[in-house]
């Protein structure tokens, strides 16, 4: 199963990348988990330009999102998606709720909080 990753670069920006947990640098630290909560984002909802705080599997449940990164690439996300957000540093992303139903996610903090290690 691929997953996307968003990650900073050596260039301080926030990338894309498409991941398969197995290559990771280290595999394990992708498991460790320290808790789960949900999130209800309302349709048109929008985040300006942000980090994430800590490592983070962001899963849709429902709804569907758009992250944008500062080269003007943008994704959406809908049910079943799974990222790995770890642009800790640098400009960051932004989200906003592309679809008419509220977005529902599933974020899942990593124990372990130096990205590959």
């Amino acid at each position: 199963m691929l997953i996307t990753r968003i990650f900073t670069g050596a260039d301080g920006q926030s990338h894309f990348e498409e991941l398969d947990p197995a290559n990771y640098p280290n595999p394990e630290s992708l498991k460790s988990i320290t808790s789960i909560r949900f999130r209800v984002s309302e349709p048109g909802a929008f985040s300006d330009w942000h980090r994430e705080s800590r490592r983070n599997y962001i899963i849709t449940m429902s709804g569907e999102g758009e992250i944008g990164l500062a080269d003007g690439s943008r994704r959406r996300f809908g049910p079943g998606a799974v990222m790995l957000v770890e642009d800790l540093t640098g400009q960051g992303h932004t989200t906003r709720v592309t679809s008419a139903m509220p977005r529902v996610t599933i974020a899942i903090p990593l124990a372990n909080q130096t990205p590959g290690t």
